[in-house]
């Protein structure tokens, strides 16, 4: 992961920036597949926003420590504030909106990419949380898919917003009302993954891909992936809009006049995001 700065101190995740501009954010719950808990999604929005904040990190890895991804929400009970979200009907709304829904948002908001790096099961709430990031490099030995229906849950977490959206209403269905997984290369044939790699491939192609992306300019990275978020909910007329203010932003920079001069000067640019 190259050279580091001070990790910021968390329990449930831990979060690495890095000197190569690649930032790490770990699910660190291993024991419980890296199901979510209340102070986790506290801890992810806190780490989203650092890692927005900091201009030096270009690219964002999210994964999780040990054989899981993310499991979901933990319904072990051993999440401490567990039995006070639990108290009421409206608990369980309030839970979901200042929770993994605050999580999902964040991500949904990032105007910087995130890769997730699926090391193993990412069900439910976590397959939704990977469906928030830009780009999914499963594991061919992960398991993704929506299993919240066997204990009469919902996909709650956004899953119902994402999942059609990511591999059509039909399949969508399916796999939610029959609890269904997938394997990794399944995942990739239904639109759920990006690719899918042999497991022991999948650090080293990962950050293959991140030290691609983090040598693009973080500047037009930033504001390409904002006309396209823009765009999937705007007019064609609004979109060509917003592109015309973005191109203000972008073609007068030094990114630009670096990239033309490395054109011609047949050679790689070295983007600075100015």
């Amino acid at each position: 992961m190259g050279n580091t700065h001070t990790p910021t101190d968390f329990s449930d995740i831990k979060y690495q920036a890095n000197e190569d501009h690649i930032a790490w954010l770990t699910l660190n719950r291993p024991a419980q597949m890296n199901a979510y808990s209340s102070l986790m999604t506290r801890e992810i929005v806190a780490a989203l926003d650092a890692y927005l904040q900091d201009d030096t990190q270009r690219v964002l890895v999210l994964t999780g420590e040990g054989r899981g991804f993310c499991a979901g929400g933990d319904i072990s009970g051993s999440d401490p504030d567990h039995e006070a979200l639990m108290a009421s009907q409206l608990s369980h709304g309030r839970e979901m909106r200042d929770g993994m829904h605050r999580v999902i948002q964040a991500l949904h908001a990032l105007d910087k990419p995130v890769i997730a790096m699926i090391n193993g099961a990412a069900v439910a709430g976590g397959l939704t949380l990977a469906l928030a990031c830009d780009f999914r490099i499963a594991s061919n030995t992960a398991k993704l898919g929506d299993t919240s229906g066997r204990f009469g849950l919902l996909p709650d977490e956004g899953g119902a917003w994402y999942f059609p959206r990511a591999m059509g209403m039909e399949n969508a269905l399916k796999m939610t009302l029959f609890a269904e997984t997938y394997s990794g290369d399944d995942a990739v044939a239904l639109g759920l993954a990006s690719q899918s790699v042999p497991h022991d491939q999948l650090l080293s192609v990962t950050q293959e891909f991140a030290q691609r992306l983090a040598a693009q300019s973080p500047l037009a990275v930033r504001l390409a992936k904002k006309m396209m978020v823009r765009g999937q909910t705007q007019s064609l007329d609004q979109s060509l809009g917003d592109a015309a203010l973005s191109v203000m932003v972008a073609n007068p920079s030094d990114d630009v006049k670096e990239g033309i001069r490395a054109f011609f000067g047949k050679r790689a640019p070295n983007f600075t995001g100015k």
